[in-house]
Formats: structure tokens, C-alpha cells, sequence
């Protein structure tokens, strides 16, 4: 039973849908709950059994109400589960949470999530597990989670029990001290964010809530803590948003409880992980920052531990309360003190990369005490960040790849608030980042990694971001890219990528226009004697991006492919087929280009050339359509036809089109796709039918084709040849692709073909001159080899009820092909079937008294199973005839 259910568990868990094809939900829950209850199923087997229900809840409980009765059914179960079975208690408390909680028992506060409430809150307080060997404290343990998630999901589900939750805080003294410290304060927090959301409440009420006073009328207990989703959402983000988006709970200065718990939490934080310490005081700042009343200098006892911590999450804690209370808890000095830490952590060699990323990222969201801008996403830096402590952050060519780049972002903040004068009119600032920026250039220029080349172009495109409109620095910026790309021509690519980013980030600026503008000259101007091929292709595809900028002037490319186009050129020698589609790509562009009027001449006669001369059919044929298009239709036409498709500032968004003619559109797609289909299609003009074998019986075959279909004419059949490798039975998947009136094609799974047993059975493959006599001695030799032999060679007898009549028809409907003894010789016949490619099985068919036997022989014993199921159904069919 156990490895039953370990397979079948394991199954749901791999594939839940798949699982239920086979069966219904409601089925599987019922035979789950039937075996947990079952007391001679092993505790381990119902460890197993719960898995199902732990993480696909929603799947086998539907509904709240099925829900509700499998958490009946569960504690039921549960109650009746002896003391001793520890481990699988507390999985069926897991189980229970998961059930009532997904199925939204919880929230809508059903009797059966409060009888499981007060049960979670009876283990979690019982005192005979206080002193035990600890077998017990895990219980108590699991008990806590479940109250802790059954908190998380429903926000203010345990607000009436903030009293015993302290209690059972300050009473534990075993490690599980720790969860129930995070508990009572997630509970606390939760309880006062419901009292802000409620009119009217103040100091009153949360003594009432701090006192767990159950008696007393609560006006927001049934429907405050149905919280929704959005007020769960806030819980978990009320420091972070917008300034002043925090509730609060006047209570006036009337909050000594609060307090008094507080500074008992605060106290207790130093036994707790770091971890667990983060999240406390991050609940605490929440809460704190709800209730004016409590001043916030509560916390500055902890202020000199968090200062100097070395803790991540202890850290940010620090910054997140410093957000949430700014001068009111943090002086001046502890301003500043914080900034340097966090410099000097940004570059702290012990650290790894992501913490100095994440400090460096805390640099540029400081939480100021009087910050200047109120933003809460944009990159800002804070007025005591000056260039003197920032320029520790400078970026050097030894730095990983993303600090550098956090490096470089973050000083050309602090830079481009400096401008190009700089402390003391020495201007440094900058000149050193593209300094920087040049030492990574040369190191691509002296054949650097990939990521060493994509660093860089990032780093030039922040650089660009920040000072485009320093002159000095973006032209010669210009300058030596262009003679990068000379020397690197295989960086293509990356520069015209780095045009369109900043083309699209920096609309205002005509940097990228004169980029490629640069890039266009040199291309141009460059010696061609020793261009190869990779260089000639690589200047095509910047050529071809330079002629989408409708500002600058094309007659210089021109003039490029005029030169190489022409018959004597190694271009045309080539022939080369994605050469030529480069050609034609740049030639496509300049053909929508607004000057296309002056450049109407000169770009006819390279399409002419390419038309005559070029070396591949393909290419020839596109430059006569191309050549066509521009000699015989106007300006607006040319362009309604090359420019369908989305175009965004002079540039396709489609680059992979699947045609060198137009730009890729949806109609254009949609006819060069394979669609799928099940629907009947009444006009169907071409049929590829395509066969997949299940098996290595046969050898594969090949696709074919129907080219021609006629309404009127009878549809043409279709015969498969099938060469077997092993003659056994086999199936065929087949499917079909064809083509309708509308220009689609589409493609469709058609029903299996099953090849039989007994397809596979040939005649003897004997010469015509053999006659009957020299069959007969081959059949008597090869049935006394194949009785003498071992091997593969194997004898059997298959006996059935026929009566005589029965058995003359049965052999000539199905054995006269392959008779090697005389018709006439009706007391025994001879039967020889040929297996391609090389077994044979042999029959001799003879009637006793009580039945008629079939003996068989067989040069491969593996075909036995198949022959005596051949036998038994061609037999059974043909008594069930004469019957």
C-alpha cells in the first residue's frame, strides 16, 4: 500500500493536472481523507498523504464549503492521532493552515477556523511541554508558524489576543523564544494599523486591545479585520511610499502600555538573530510611526549598535527607520556619520559585490533628514555627498563589470552637478571619468573579453547620458569611436546599438546623428585595396543603419556601392548570398529615404548592376523588383509598399524580417506560418503528409506529397511501403500539412495508422521453376533445422475447436498465399510465411480427434507471442462464423 501511494502522491506532485485526467479532485480527496483516517496505514505513508493537500490546496479543495469539511475532517483525525506521533501532528497542522487559508475560511472567519485557532492557541500555551525532553517544543513550534501565517494572510485575525501572545513571549525560554517574539510583534503591529483605519479611535481603544479585554464591544472586530487585499499589501510597505501616506492612531500621550511593551521588545531584540532583530525593528518603526504618542527616541538605545553594524539587513533597517523619523531621531552628525559608512562599506575589499552594489544603491536613495526633492524613484544624491568623499568611489579598470558601472553612474551624479568649472576651476571630476572611459577603449582596442567590449559601450552610453552636452568630451567620444571601428570592424553591432539607445533616451541631443554621420565618412573614405569580406559586410550593416536618419545626406554611400557593385569587383565574383541581401538591405533603405529624388540616378545603376552581374539568382532577382519599384512608381507609392510595418523615429522596430522585399507585417507573417488546426477545411489545394514511428521496427519514411486535388475525381490513395528492420507490429503517428484558398497553411494531427502482424507476411521469396515438389523439400528441411536447432530457433503448439468445414474456409482465406502442400492433401497443410528481412515461420496444420493442431517452428522465438495472437484471433473469428 505504501509504495502504491508514494507512486501515485509522487505523480499528483509531478503533473497535478495530469494526475486528475485520470480521475476527479473530489475523488482524490475522498480516497486521501479514507486512508488518513484508516488506523493500519503507517504514520510515515500519512506524512505522505498530506503533501497533496499542503501544495495544492486550491486544487483538491475547490470551494470554502469542501474546504471546511476537510479541515473537519482533518482535525477530527487529528483529535484521534496519539500524543507520540509528533511528526505527523504537525504536518497535519500544516496541512490545516494550508487548507483554510486558500480556500478563504480564514478570512470569512467560519466556525471551522476558529475552533482551529483555539486549538493552534491551546498547543502553543500548553505548560506540560514547558519542561519536557523537547520532543514536544517542536509542536509548539509548528503551532507558532501557523499562527504567524495564518496572521500574514488575514491581517487582525489574532488581534484579540495580543495579551496571551505577550504572556506566552516572555514565558518561553527555549529557542522557539525567537518566533514567538516575531509573532506578538506581527500581531501587535496589525492590530493598531486596524484601529487608524477605524474613525474615532484613539487612546481608549487600544488599551482595550493591549488588554485582550474579549468582553468588551469592539465595533471593528467582525469587519476590520476582513481586511482586503490592498490594506494587506500596505502592511508590508507603510515606511516606503509616498511622504505622509503613513495612517495614525491619536491617542495623545496616554500610551504607557504601548510603551511599556515596546521597551520590552527593544530589550529583548539582543537575544534574537540578526535576521530576526531587522524584522522586529522594522514592525517597530511601522508601528512607532502610526502612533505620535510614542516618541520615536525609543529607539535610541539601539541607535549606537545599528550605527556601527556590519549586518546587511541590520543596515537597512537603520536607513528604513531614518525614513521614517529623519531629525526627529538622527542628529546631524549621525547624518553624516551614516554616508561615510555606507562610502567606505561601497568599497570595502572584505565585502562581496552584491553588498557594496547594495550599499552604493543606498547612496542613491539616503534618506535625508530635510531632503530637497520628494521623489521616490528617481536617482538623487544627498547634499553631503560631496566630490572630495564621493571620488573614493572612483571606477578603475579593476573593478567587476557591474561596479564599475554602479561606480561610474554615481560619480557622474556627483560630477554633473559640478558642470566643467569643478572645485578650485581645475574641472577634474569629469576629465577623470572619461579618462576612465578611455583606458576601457583601449583595452577593447587591444582585443579585450566580450564582456569587456559591452562594459564599455554601457559605460559610454551612461557617460553620454549625463555629459551629451559637454562638447570636448562628446566629440571626442566621436572621434575615437570611429577609429575603433576601423580598426575593429566587428564592433558594428555594439555602435549601432549604442546610437539607437541614445537616440531613444536623449531625443533633444543629434549626438547619435552625428555618430553615424562620422562613422559613414570613415567607412567611406577608408582605402578599399585591403577591405575583406567580414569588413565589407560589417560596413554594410552600419551603412545600412546610417541610411534610416533621413537628416543625413547618402550620396557618399552611394558612391561606397557603386564601386563595389560593378562586374570586376570581388563582391559580384562571390556571389555571395548574405553579402548581397546586406547590399540589398542598405539599397532598401535608401529607396524610402527623403532624398531619394537626388539619389534616384546613381541608385538605379547599382540595382542594375547587381541585377546583370551579381553571382547569385536569388540576389539578382530582388535588385530587379527593387529596380522596378524605383523606375516605375511615384515617391508615395514606393513608399506605401517598402514601408509597411510599424516604423518608429526613421527606424524599423522589426529588424528580423523574414523578407529583403517589404517590412514585416502581420499579414506578411501570418502567410509564411504554419498554423494549427483541428476545424474541417473544404478547400484544400496541397498535401504534405508526414510520418513519425513509435519504434525502431521499421526504417523511417519519407514525407509525401499530394500536389493536385480535383473535386470532381475520387481522392488518390495513398499506399505506404514499409521496410522492417524486426517483423513486428507497429504503429504510425501521422500528421499533415496543407495549404487553403486564403493562401495559409496549416497544420493537423491525423488518427494513428496500425500496422498488423499479419501485414508483415510475404510469400515465399522461391523461383517460379521450383514448382511445388522443390517448395515442399525446402519446407520439410528448414522445419527439421529449425526442430533440431537452438538458438533462436523455436517449436510451439497452438490447438483450438474447429469442425472441418470451418477449418477449409479459415485456410483459404487466410493461408492460401503462403500453401506449400497441395490443396488436395487435406489431412495436413503446409503453411510458410516470409518476416522480412529474414525470419520464417512455419505451419503445419493438422486435424486430431479432439481438436485441430497448429504447429508451429520459427527461426526467431520472439514472434511466438504474436503468432499464437494472430492465430487465436483469426481462429475464434472464424468459429464464431459458422456458429
Amino acid at each position: 500500500m505504501a509504495v502504491n501511494w508514494a507512486d501515485r502522491v509522487s505523480a499528483f506532485s509531478r503533473s497535478p493536472s495530469h494526475f486528475l485526467s485520470g480521475t476527479t479532485a473530489e475523488a482524490f480527496l475522498a480516497e486521501l481523507l479514507r486512508e488518513l483516517r484508516d488506523d493500519r496505514a503507517g504514520y510515515n505513508v500519512k506524512v505522505l498523504l498530506l503533501s497533496p493537500l499542503c501544495e495544492h490546496p486550491t486544487l483538491l479543495c475547490p470551494s470554502d464549503s469542501v474546504g471546511e469539511e476537510t479541515a473537519l475532517e482533518l482535525m477530527s483525525v487529528f483529535a484521534q492521532c496519539p500524543p507520540k506521533s509528533v511528526q505527523f501532528r504537525c504536518h497535519l497542522l500544516l496541512a490545516l493552515t494550508s487548507v483554510l487559508v486558500c480556500t478563504s475560511c480564514v478570512s470569512s472567519r467560519s466556525p471551522v477556523s476558529q475552533d482551529f485557532l483555539d486549538l493552534l492557541l491551546q498547543l502553543s500555551q500548553d505548560p506540560g511541554d514547558l519542561h519536557g525532553d523537547g520532543a514536544l517544543h517542536s509542536l509548539r513550534a509548528t503551532a507558532c508558524d501557523c499562527l504567524r501565517e495564518l496572521e500574514a494572510c488575514s491581517p487582525g485575525y489574532l488581534s484579540q489576543h495580543i495579551e496571551l501572545l505577550g504572556g506566552l513571549r516572555q514565558r518561553e525560554t527555549s529557542r522557539f523564544h525567537q518566533a514567538y517574539t516575531g509573532l506578538h510583534t506581527l500581531v501587535l503591529r496589525n492590530a493598531v494599523y486596524q484601529l487608524t483605519q477605524e474613525t474615532g479611535a484613539g487612546a481608549e481603544q487600544l488599551k482595550v486591545l493591549l488588554g485582550g479585554n474579549t468582553s468588551v464591544a469592539w465595533e471593528a472586530d467582525q469587519d476590520s479585520g476582513r481586511t482586503n487585499n490592498t490594506d494587506s499589501g500596505v502592511l508590508f510597505s507603510l515606511i516606503l511610499g509616498p511622504m505622509g501616506s503613513v495612517p495614525t492612531l491619536q491617542t495623545g500621550l496616554d500610551c504607557k502600555e504601548l510603551r511599556s511593551i515596546l521597551s520590552s521588545l527593544l530589550e529583548e531584540s539582543y537575544l534574537l538573530t540578526p535576521l530576526c532583530q531587522a524584522a522586529l525593528l522594522h514592525r517597530l518603526t511601522e508601528l512607532v510611526a502610526m502612533v505620535p504618542g510614542v516618541p520615536p527616541a525609543i529607539f535610541r538605545a539601539q541607535l549606537l549598535r545599528l550605527l556601527g553594524t556590519s549586518k546587511v539587513c541590520l543596515l537597512h533597517t537603520t536607513l528604513l527607520m531614518k525614513c521614517a523619523f529623519t531629525d526627529s531621531l538622527f542628529s546631524a552628525e549621525d547624518e553624516a556619520f551614516i554616508l561615510k559608512r555606507l562610502v567606505v562599506l561601497s568599497q570595502h575589499p572584505l565585502l562581496s559585490t552584491p553588498e557594496k552594489l547594495f550599499y552604493m544603491d543606498c547612496i542613491l536613495h539616503f534618506p535625508e533628514n530635510r531632503p530637497i526633492s520628494c521623489s521616490d524613484r528617481d536617482e538623487t544624491l544627498p547634499v553631503l555627498l560631496t566630490p572630495r568623499l564621493a571620488s573614493a568611489l572612483m571606477p578603475t579598470v579593476f573593478n567587476d563589470s557591474a561596479t564599475m558601472l554602479a561606480r561610474l553612474n554615481l560619480l557622474s551624479l556627483v560630477y554633473l552637478e559640478e558642470g566643467e568649472e569643478g572645485e578650485g576651476g581645475e574641472g577634474r571630476g569629469v576629465a577623470n571619468l572619461y579618462d576612465h572611459l578611455m583606458s576601457l577603449l583601449h583595452i577593447v582596442d587591444s582585443g579585450g573579453s566580450r564582456e569587456i567590449v559591452v562594459t564599455f559601450f554601457r559605460a559610454a552610453f551612461l557617460f553620454l547620458l549625463y555629459f551629451y552636452h559637454m562638447e570636448r568630451y562628446s566629440s571626442s567620444l566621436v572621434e575615437k569611436l570611429c577609429e575603433l571601428y576601423l580598426r575593429h570592424t566587428q564592433l558594428a553591432p555594439h555602435l549601432i546599438s549604442l546610437a539607437d539607445h541614445t537616440q531613444d533616451s536623449l531625443s533633444e541631443s543629434d549626438w547619435a546623428e552625428e555618430l553615424l554621420k562620422a562613422l559613414q565618412r570613415v567607412i567611406t573614405e577608408a582605402p578599399l585595396a585591403k577591405l575583406n569580406l567580414q569588413d565589407l559586410r560589417c560596413h554594410l550593416k552600419m551603412l545600412a543603419r546610417v541610411a534610416e536618419e533621413g537628416k543625413i545626406p547618402q550620396c557618399s554611400t552611394l558612391r561606397f556601392l557603386s564601386i563595389i557593385a560593378p562586374l570586376p569587383s570581388s563582391l559580384c565574383v562571390s556571389g555571395d548570398w548574405r553579402l548581397g541581401t546586406s547590399v540589398l538591405g542598405v539599397c532598401r533603405r535608401l529607396l524610402v529615404h527623403p532624398s531619394l529624388d537626388s539619389l534616384l540616378v546613381p541608385l538605379a545603376d547599382i540595382l542594375q548592376d547587381l541585377t546583370c552581374c551579381y553571382g547569385d539568382t536569388d540576389i539578382q532577382d530582388h535588385a530587379r523588383l527593387y529596380y522596378a519599384l524605383l523606375t516605375t512608381l511615384s515617391r508615395e507609392k514606393l513608399t506605401g509598399v517598402l514601408a509597411q510595418g510599424a516604423t518608429e523615429g526613421g527606424r524599423q522596430i522589426k529588424k528580423r524580417s523574414m523578407s529583403s522585399i517589404v517590412a514585416e507585417s502581420e499579414g506578411l507573417r501570418s502567410a509564411l506560418t504554419i498554423h494549427q488546426t483541428k476545424k474541417t477545411n473544404a478547400q484544400v489545394f496541397s498535401i504534405r503528409l508526414h510520418f513519425n514511428l513509435t519504434d525502431e521496427h521499421y526504417e523511417e519514411l519519407s514525407d509525401i506529397s499530394v500536389p493536385c486535388l480535383f473535386r470532381e475525381r475520387s481522392s488518390p490513395m495513398v499506399k505506404l511501403r514499409l521496410k522492417p528492420l524486426h517483423p513486428y507490429p507497429t504503429t504510425l503517428q501521422a500528421s499533415a500539412i496543407f495549404t487553403t484558398q486564403d493562401g495559409l497553411s496549416w497544420h493537423t494531427i491525423l488518427p494513428d495508422i496500425h500496422v498488423a502482424f499479419q501485414q508483415v507476411f510475404t510469400p515465399l521469396p522461391a523461383p517460379s521453376a521450383w514448382g511445388r515438389g522443390g517448395k515442399l523439400d525446402l519446407f520439410e528441411g528448414l522445419w527439421d533445422e529449425l526442430c533440431s536447432e537452438g538458438g533462436d530457433c523455436a517449436t510451439s503448439l497452438f490447438c483450438c475447436q474447429l469442425k472441418e468445414g470451418a477449418l477449409m474456409s479459415l485456410v483459404e482465406k487466410h493461408f492460401l498465399l503462403y500453401l506449400i502442400s497441395d490443396w488436395s492433401h487435406k489431412e495436413e497443410c503446409k503453411v510458410l510465411f516470409f518476416l522480412p528481412p529474414q525470419s520464417h515461420v512455419l505451419l503445419k496444420i493438422t486435424t486430431e480427434e479432439d481438436a485441430v493442431h497448429f504447429d508451429i517452428a520459427t527461426d526467431n522465438w520472439q514472434l511466438l507471442p504474436h503468432i499464437t495472437s494472430y492465430l487465436l484471433t483469426i481462429t475464434s473469428s472464424q468459429d464464431d462464423t459458422h456458429s
